[in-house]
């Protein structure tokens, strides 16, 4: 009986050889984590002074706070846009009208080229000249239009991607029972597809919660950037960033938990009825049923 590996089984000499490049992998780890520790240590950024700012409340309450505040506000609207813009923009490149599908696609195509960050400034400048928004509003504005857009951008693409995964006999019944279009696409293949396509999604909605960082370019007040306020205000630069890395790194895994939870329930919910038992009668009227007759 073949095993169910796809390589070969090691011999007595891989298995010493990999127990051996394990064990100097292990050391050279230990050996970087020594020397970063100690290097740290020597110019005083792990002891314990540099720790106790984080054990004030009015630490948190001027920097850290704001700053997850902004982070969560930015990335929750950039989020609830992008989705809506990417949908549209999805099954705009694949209607059957030219005119919808070649201008979708061209908005695609250039949001997915331009940086992030160049659209960040240039919404930033350009809301400023036209006093479109208050100037306390003006850099959370620019750093959600330009994760709207580039982000819409990839999401289009996911939803293109998802919907040409599913079999062409989908549309191809929809289409001989005379379902129009639009409502192959709205009852039928997007439902479908969005099971399939929530891992990525999720994926790219853990990048705006990233991206937001970026957001400090044009003064944005977010994470990043107030970790660095901290490191300034009280000299503990790197406790300030590892502290800011673990409240990013909780709320995306926050995120992802969400994603699993939130994809084993929508397949949960999407099973189909329970197969009918063999000497279940046939109504009236049924295909194959004479009349008042059963199976």
């Amino acid at each position: 009986m073949a095993g169910s590996v796809l390589f070969d089984a090691p011999g007595p000499r891989a298995r010493a050889r990999n127990r051996v490049f394990n064990a100097v992998t292990a050391l050279v780890i230990a050996l970087v984590i020594w020397v970063v520790y100690s290097q740290l240590n020597s110019k005083g950024q792990l002891t314990a002074a540099k720790w106790e700012p984080f054990l004030t409340a009015n630490l948190w309450k001027t920097y850290i706070l704001p700053g997850v505040q902004g982070t969560l506000t930015a990335a929750a609207v950039s989020i609830v846009l992008a989705l809506a813009l990417g949908v549209v923009l999805g099954v705009g490149r694949l209607s059957t009208h030219p005119v919808i599908r070649w201008s979708s696609s061209v908005f695609v195509e250039f949001f997915r080229a331009v940086p992030v960050l160049i659209m960040m400034i240039f919404a930033y400048f350009l809301y400023a000249d036209y006093d479109l928004f208050p100037s306390k509003q003006l850099a959370l504005a620019g750093v959600i239009t330009g994760l709207t857009f580039y982000n819409g951008a990839v999401i289009a693409e996911i939803v293109r991607a998802g919907v040409n995964a599913l079999p062409r006999g989908q549309s191809e019944a929809a289409s001989a029972l005379g379902l129009s279009w639009g409502q192959t696409m709205r009852s039928i293949l997007l439902p479908q597809a969005v099971t399939s396509m929530l891992p990525v999604l999720i994926s790219q909605l853990v990048v705006v919660l990233k991206d937001t960082a970026i957001g400090y370019q044009i003064t944005f007040l977010e994470m990043v950037r107030q970790g660095t306020q901290v490191g300034s205000a009280y000299g503990n630069y790197i406790p300030a960033l590892i502290v800011i890395a673990l409240l990013m790194i909780s709320v995306n895994f926050s995120l992802s938990w969400f994603a699993t939870w939130l994809e084993g329930r929508m397949r949960r919910s999407r099973r189909g009825p329970a197969p009918l038992k063999a000497d279940a009668p046939v109504t009236q009227g049924a295909f194959g049923a004479g009349a008042g007759g059963s199976i």
